[in-house]
């Protein structure tokens, strides 16, 4: 089974160039913790977690209603592309730590895959139990 087959293609996303104070609040009406963030084109630049704009904005002294998520997102995030196979993606999410992954391809998002997602996949349960184990093991090492 592949990315593509069990992905959430509808994604909430922000654009780089929206202020932190936008993206708490779309983060807010959705309840959810993390957003794809991409550029007017639809191209993926990062994420932004609720975490980011605590630490990386609040904490550090600035504006949430000047300051652009683009100061404050994630750059560096692994990505699944949807042809990946699910068994793939969920060992690729144990290795880097994390339960969700964006969907990209052409340099454009598509999609968001979670561990949610591969666990309820009729061929992706055990791996993403796996997956799971492998987060939950190094969070307790921390």
């Amino acid at each position: 089974m592949k990315i593509r087959d069990v992905m959430t293609r509808q994604v909430i996303r922000v654009d780089r160039e929206e202020t932190v104070a936008v993206a708490a609040r779309t983060l807010t009406q959705h309840n959810i913790g993390i957003l794809p963030v991409c550029d007017h084109r639809g191209k993926f630049c990062g994420l932004v977690t609720d975490r980011d704009l605590v630490t990386r904005c609040i904490a550090a002294g600035r504006d949430p209603e000047s300051t652009c998520v683009a100061d404050v997102m994630t750059r560096q995030v692994t990505t699944a592309d949807p042809e990946m196979l699910t068994g793939v993606a969920a060992h690729l999410m144990g290795r880097v730590q994390v339960r969700r992954l964006p969907v990209v391809q052409n340099g454009k998002l598509c999609g968001m895959v979670s561990l949610g997602d591969l666990a309820v996949a009729p061929e992706g349960s055990l791996d993403a139990a796996d997956a799971l184990a492998d987060i939950s093991e190094n969070v307790s090492m921390r």
